[in-house]
């Protein structure tokens, strides 16, 4: 059912002195930046591995529990097809922090959900234009 590791989110204040320690200091690239009403993304890839990210996270209005996860905010995992995913975990156990899964920022669907420790988890479908 799982594809890959997906990305690595990570909780920000200044996205742009981010995305230049993260392009300068190892070689990131931006894939993908934009901003919805509460929070401004970026996704970065390497070449050497572009299939995993870091996605880079600042809050445009208070995150609460959202943010309350820790710097290191979650780890996603790509899924070919998310209501196979969610219907396919819920039958083994798995509590969705949502009813069904949102739009991302690229045209995708994403769904969250916690680890055994608490730890935040993601299922990602990517939207159909990504190239990777």
């Amino acid at each position: 059912m799982i594809k890959k590791a997906e990305h690595v989110a990570i909780i920000v204040t200044d996205m742009d002195k981010s995305i230049a320690f993260y392009q300068e200091m190892f070689g990131y690239q931006v894939r993908l930046r934009g901003e919805g009403a509460t929070r401004e993304m970026a996704f970065l890839f390497h070449e050497n591995q572009p299939s995993f990210e870091i996605e880079l996270i600042r809050d445009l209005q208070p995150m609460g529990d959202y943010a309350a996860a820790g710097i290191v905010n979650h780890l996603a995992f790509t899924v070919d097809n998310i209501d196979e995913a969610i219907a396919y975990y819920r039958e083994k156990g798995i509590t969705f922090k949502t009813d069904g899964p949102t739009p991302s920022l690229d045209g995708g669907r994403i769904i969250l959900f916690d680890g055994p420790e608490g730890e935040l988890l993601q299922f990602v479908e990517p939207g159909k234009d990504r190239k990777r």
